[in-house]
């Protein structure tokens, strides 16, 4: 009987929401400037439109301008800045991806701010088996994000491991904040020594282990923190990536002080990169507004402290693989 090789199109979106909050006020967490009492006036209607507009934002990592049609809907979702359970369930239950089923992951930072990341997933494509936080120690002792662990079977019946990241800010400035992103890449630069040391003690098995890291590293270039990844044996695939939209000029997910950044990124094992379809950056126009010097730019919720019924101040990025299955 011979066994015909399927091949599965499987795509994992990473996206900083920006200021993903409920309206109520965590009296252990300085999330005061988003309520209703606070100077953004943040309100039910500007949080039930920032979660419609996610959930847009996300819907449209389905439109395929370089296909006729759309393609598929996320199979799995990184995301930054979101602040808790509440959020989450309403986004995923409760907004315009009600009808996707998605279910979802969640740290429980630290962070002074409330901010913590999440993974969104479609559990007929990915079977949860084991789920963590991953503190960070930073050398200032300053809470921070913790990093998100998933590990799953996917639909091609291999093994995943997906890390979610959001590292500290430039704030402050960058050369002085090097050393804190440059913490969390070696945090997680032991977890992918551990995987792999876990995987070569394992007999032989046809199977295989892949790995996918995404979020907002805050850093782009020849850097130490994305080196310190890199050297772990994963692939940046940002390094590469491509807008979506071409007659669109877009040359990164974050734009700030009139130029364009790719603070956002997604690594993979070397076992994905035969499977890889293409990164892409998503830069619909629905998701963008022209700024005063006529350049298309992120819509986001705010211009300073005015209301903008935006989406984020980052772009999405989208990549495809194909996965094999025998049927």
């Amino acid at each position: 009987m011979l066994l015909q090789l399927l091949l599965i199109i499987f795509t994992f979106v990473e996206l900083n929401c920006e200021n993903l909050f409920d309206i109520v006020d965590n009296p252990s967490k300085n999330d005061d400037e988003y309520t209703e009492s606070s100077l953004r006036h943040w309100d039910k209607r500007k949080y039930y439109e920032k979660l419609y507009n996610i959930g847009k934002e996300i819907v449209s990592c389905a439109e395929r301008p370089d296909e006729e049609g759309e393609g598929q809907m996320p199979d799995m979702v990184a995301l930054c800045e979101v602040e808790n359970d509440s959020v989450m369930v309403d986004l995923t239950k409760r907004s315009m991806l009600w009808s996707y089923h998605y279910e979802y992951l969640i740290t429980h930072s630290p962070d002074e701010r409330g901010i913590n990341v999440a993974l969104m997933y479609h559990p007929n494509v990915f079977k949860l088996l084991d789920n963590k936080s991953i503190h960070v120690e930073l050398p200032n002792k300053r809470p921070t994000r913790d990093i998100l662990y998933a590990k799953g079977l996917i639909i091609s019946h291999d093994t995943l491991h997906v890390f979610v990241v959001h590292s500290p800010s430039r704030r402050g400035g960058e050369r002085e904040t090097r050393k804190d992103r440059l913490a969390v890449a070696k945090v997680l630069s032991s977890q992918i020594d551990s995987i792999n040391s876990v995987v070569a003690t394992n007999p032989i098995s046809p199977k295989q282990n892949h790995i996918i890291i995404a979020g907002d590293f805050n850093d782009y270039g020849n850097v130490p923190s994305l080196n310190t990844i890199e050297n772990a044996g994963v692939i940046d695939l940002t390094k590469s990536a491509t807008p979506f939209y071409e007659n669109i000029k877009c040359n990164g997910t974050y734009y700030f002080d009139e130029e364009w950044n790719m603070l956002d990124h997604i690594f993979i094992s070397p076992s994905l990169s035969s499977l890889l379809i293409s990164c892409k950056i998503n830069n619909n126009p629905k998701l963008l507004e022209q700024n005063q010097y006529g350049m298309y730019v992120p819509r986001r919720s705010y211009k300073g402290y005015k209301y903008n019924k935006g989406f984020s101040d980052h772009l999405p990025l989208i990549a495809l693989f194909n996965f094999e299955i025998n049927s």
